[in-house]
């Protein structure tokens, strides 16, 4: 990837290689892979193939999904429970169907207090369903956030609120990062949660970020956040 970063080679070059990773076990190599092509996703949504590399990654991550599968096995160690949502969370924002229909089931039985999401899914899954969601499905995101006695549990509402797709939702979550429901040093992960969103949550949060400029640059003035919210 770094060197058909700096043009040495063909970027075709690289996915080539990245579908010798099919039956690879290793949860250090497939976050690897997935960050790589988060990259180059992030590149494409500018050009007519963001749609293909959809495609491409649900047929890279197609098959170690389904050997995982959506509930633990015995012997698993913590490697293979990162894994699993790694893989689920990649299938579910590429708008693999039928992750996405297990997605919507499960956060249906969970917000019912029908079957508790494990701490490992919940994020694959209130990604998958906010990147294919709606208005109803924000504002249930916003009152579990309400709801929500853990500080881990409001963060990790937080960081996924960006995978929204909607332009007046987006808005939403841009305004809530403002909000006195966000912890002050939280407001950079939503706000960065939009950026890394969507092509449409990075020019939206940039222009948030230049229109209330002021406002964050007093709350964070001198300290770390201002460059983090900065490099997001």
């Amino acid at each position: 990837l770094s060197q058909a970063r700096a043009g040495i080679i063909s970027t075709v070059e690289v996915l080539k290689v990245m579908e010798a990773f099919v039956n690879e076990p290793n949860y250090t190599v497939w976050s690897d892979l997935s960050c790589n092509l988060g990259i180059l996703s992030t590149l494409l949504s500018h050009t007519d193939f963001y749609e293909e590399i959809q495609v491409f990654v649900k047929d890279v991550f197609s098959p170690i999904g389904e050997r995982l599968g959506w509930d633990p096995k015995p012997g698993e160690g913590h490697l293979d429970a990162l894994l699993r949502g790694l893989v689920l969370g990649k299938l579910g924002k590429a708008g693999h169907k039928a992750t996405l229909e297990e997605a919507r089931r499960r956060f249906k039985d969970h917000v019912e207090g029908k079957h508790i999401l494990s701490a490992d899914l919940r994020s694959p899954v209130y990604v998958t369903i906010l990147k294919h969601g709606d208005s109803t499905t924000l504002d249930t995101m916003l009152k579990l956030h309400k709801q929500a006695d853990m500080q881990e549990e409001k963060n990790r509402i937080e960081r996924v609120l960006g995978a929204i797709s909607q332009p007046e939702l987006i808005q939403k979550v841009l305004t809530f990062a403002l909000s006195e429901e966000v912890r002050p040093q939280d407001t950079v992960s939503v706000i960065g949660g939009v950026a890394g969103g969507s092509k449409q949550g990075r020019k939206a949060a940039w222009k948030f970020l230049r229109d209330n400029w002021e406002e964050l640059y007093n709350r964070y003035q001198g300290g770390f956040l201002i460059s983090r919210l900065i490099k997001v």
